[in-house]
């Protein structure tokens, strides 16, 4: 799958994708479950931010150290899933992962806040294993010595961008049966669509 052209999502998914989801320049950033498989077969899921998306697909970003990131190396096709039980709606997504662009990077770092920035800069193994004194005075101390609106990406940021080659809505309501819109693309780049229970 991962020899397929680029994603464009089809314009009725992707309505539903704007109405859904909330727009890129909102700091509110919706938490996805993404799912890998890691270089020995054995899948793997965690919790991470949808930072944007586009008619190409969905970009997350993360330090280039982590195990998810390895997995993908190994095993690019990903999936993921967001819940929105209060509204009975649920969005999951399978995909093929590539590396965005550095102007897509920055522009991502840009819009983080500046909590998540100093994480990029300072969640590392290292740093981990310093007492949890030391490890709020090197933060204090970054933070003081980098004023807001200065921090560039470190070297370790990484953006990946998960090309869609399946969407499917989930529909609830509480007077009848549920419903799925699923969206799959072939690989010549079309999509088709069905209606399926939920």
């Amino acid at each position: 799958m991962s020899g397929l052209p680029p994603a464009v999502i089809p314009a009725d998914a992707f309505a539903v994708l704007t109405e859904w989801l909330p727009a890129n320049d909102d700091h509110a950033r919706p938490l996805i479950a993404l799912a890998t498989v890691d270089p020995d077969g054995r899948p793997d899921s965690r919790g991470m931010l949808l930072s944007e998306f586009d008619e190409s697909g969905f970009f997350v970003h993360t330090d280039s150290r982590s195990r998810k990131v390895a997995d993908i190396a190994a095993h690019p096709e990903v999936a993921f899933s967001i819940a929105w039980p209060a509204e009975l709606r649920q969005l999951t997504v399978q995909g093929v992962a590539r590396r965005a662009s550095g102007a897509e990077e920055s522009v991502a770092f840009g819009r983080r806040s500046r909590y998540l920035q100093l994480l990029a800069w300072l969640n590392s193994p290292e740093f981990a294993l310093h007492p949890a004194a030391e490890r709020e005075e090197a933060w204090a101390e970054f933070d003081a010595a980098h004023p807001d609106g200065t921090l560039t990406p470190p070297d370790t940021w990484l953006g990946l961008v998960i090309e869609p080659t399946r969407l499917a809505f989930w529909h609830g309501t509480p007077l009848t049966a549920s419903l799925r819109t699923e969206y799959r693309r072939a690989a010549d780049g079309t999509w088709s669509t069905a209606t399926l229970p939920g």
